[in-house]
Parts: C-alpha cells; structure tokens; sequence
C-alpha cells in the first residue's frame, strides 16, 4: 500500500514525510482495517512531525483523523460488519482498570496508546484499529467533513466542557483554526455569545460569518470581560492576557496537546476571584457519542480543503502557516 512515513523529524517546510510503499496492515483478533477513504489534518500532527512531541515509535505513519470502510474483520470482533463506515480517532487504548479508567476518566489512562503515534495511523491506503475504539460517524456527512470532528471537533468539544460556560454565557475563543470552526457553531447553538481573537485578518472574517458577536486581534478591543475562554493556538504568551480578559469566576481551558512556555503570572490580576486554568487531554470515547449526536442535530457546517495523500507535506505546511482555509483533509481513496 502507499503511505506518507515520517522516518525523521524535521520542520514541515523540509517535507519529512516520504511516500513508500509498504505491506498493507492485516487485523487483529479485536481489531478492524478500514480501506482510507479521507485522513484530516491535526496540528498534533505537525507536533510530531516537527519534534515537539518525541516519537513513540520510529518510521511511523501519522494521521487520526481517519474515515474510511471497513474491509477486513478480525476473528473476534463482532461489533462491525465489512463494508460499514467508521471513524478512527487519536485515542486507541487503555487499560480499563487504572483509577482514572474506573473514574470516566480514560483519557488520562497512564497505558493510554495512540493512533499515528504509538501505531500507524491514517496517512495511508489501510489502517487497523481495535473495535472498541472505532466510531459510526453521524449521517450527513460526507467522509472528508466527517473527518475533522474525530479530533479537531472532539478536543474543541472536550475544551468547551472543560470551560463550564454559564448559560447564555460570554465565551472567548483565541485561535481560529479547524478546532474552532466547530466550536463556534456548538456554542452557539447552545446560546452563548462568541467573542474571537485571532492574528489572521481572513479568520476573523470567517469567525464572523460563523456569527461570533465579536472578532478581532487585540485583547485590549475586546467589549468586556469574558465568562469563559478557549485557547486554540499553541503559545503559552497567550495565557496571561486571556485570564485578565476572563471575569470573576471565569474559566480557560488549554485545546491542544503542545503549548509553549507560560510567561509568569500575576496572582492578582490573573488569578484572584477564583479564574481558573485547565488542560485538556485527549477525549474520553463518551466525549465522541456526545460530540456525534450534537454535530447531526446541529448541522455542522464542516470547512475543509482536500489534498491527494502525496501532498501530506503541502498540507501539513499550509496548516502551519494559516494558508488554507478550513481544515486540510487528504483524500485517499475516493472509489
């Protein structure tokens, strides 16, 4: 099959990834392959690409945002069927009997493992995943809009939970990439009022278009304080200003797996009257239902601009640069 590899780490301007071509994957007892239909790409792909994250395993094949059919089934796997379209995610394992596990907490499993980067993911012809961590993707959606959500929408959704917004509560997003296109459309629904600081001059358009109250590129112009906040953009010199944006009681939480240094914080102007700071871990399998049953009632409008799987490095380097609108998505297999 053909794959884009990552066999060193280097800046996506280098083009790290090589197309090859290698043995397809066979399923597991408890495991499905799927043949790749659409792949979406993450900025936890680039972490991993660029060495911001060290590599789990050498020669891996990155991608989890993965949708595709089902077209081998192993032994004991009977939740699926050949032929049945599913979604692979970035969470692939846990233990299931840790205390985070028997808490509904999985996604901070310390035997947590994960798809295209413990074990290949999506870049590619085929994938495996084991049955308990493959998803039935909403109807509604074709296979390239459906793939955002499998991480870029789960991590919004978790952050925006994470975030506690009051009702009919003012919310900040800061960044305005693929997580948060989704973000704007569930919060909304949901009444709050959206507020967008962003550097891209055409994000900023785009976040109000999607109807945020507000949107623009300075904290200073923001029209008051804030019940809540996401930070989307992987700069820990964001932090401060977010939290002597939020009001008393307020809450940011993190949306990525990266995050540069966190300059040094004033207790009193960023901390006191009980604002709070969150991180966000991967998603818990519950996180993803929710997130599919909301994304079909609400009729998501999925941005995404799609590359052949050989242009990974293209897609990869115009994520990092803001030059593309929506979420990149290579399309794989498009019989």
């Amino acid at each position: 099959m053909r794959a884009m590899v990552l066999e060193r780490q280097k800046p996506v301007s280098e083009s790290p990834l090589v197309l090859r071509e290698i043995d397809e994957p066979q399923a597991g007892a408890d495991e499905v392959r799927v043949r790749v239909s659409a792949c979406a790409v993450c900025r936890t792909d680039i972490h991993i690409v660029e060495g911001d994250l060290a590599l789990h395993k050498t020669s891996v094949i990155p991608g989890h945002q993965v949708v595709g059919r089902i077209d081998q089934v192993g032994e004991s796997a009977a939740q699926f069927r050949v032929g049945q379209r599913i979604g692979i995610a970035w969470l692939r394992h846990v233990d299931g009997t840790c205390r985070f596990c028997q808490r509904g907490r999985e996604n901070l499993c310390p035997g947590s493992r994960y798809t295209g980067y413990d074990v290949d993911g999506g870049y590619a012809e085929y994938a495996v995943a084991p049955q308990d961590f493959a998803y039935e993707l909403p109807e509604g959606f074709d296979d390239e809009h459906v793939s955002p959500l499998l991480c870029g929408g789960l991590i919004g959704y978790r952050a925006l939970e994470r975030a506690e917004v009051p009702e009919k509560g003012r919310l900040l997003l800061v960044g305005f990439g693929s997580s948060a296109h989704i973000v704007i459309q569930i919060a909304l629904r949901r009444g709050h009022e959206v507020h967008v600081v962003t550097r891209n001059e055409n994000h900023i358009r785009q976040a109000k278009e999607l109807g945020a109250a507000w949107a623009g590129n300075d904290f200073r112009d923001l029209p008051g304080k804030m019940d809540s906040a996401i930070l989307f953009a992987p700069s820990g010199r964001l932090v401060p200003p977010i939290l002597e944006a939020l009001d008393r009681g307020g809450i940011c939480s993190i949306a990525g797996i990266h995050l540069s240094d966190v300059p040094g914080l004033n207790y009193d102007r960023h901390l006191y009257q009980e604002r709070e700071l969150r991180s966000v871990t991967s998603n818990t399998r519950a996180d993803a239902r929710a997130l599919f049953a909301e994304a079909s009632a609400a009729g998501l409008r999925l941005h995404t601009a799609s590359y052949p799987l050989q242009d990974a490095n293209r897609a990869l380097a115009d994520m990092k640069q803001s030059n593309v609108d929506g979420t990149p998505v290579l399309i794989v297999d498009e019989n």
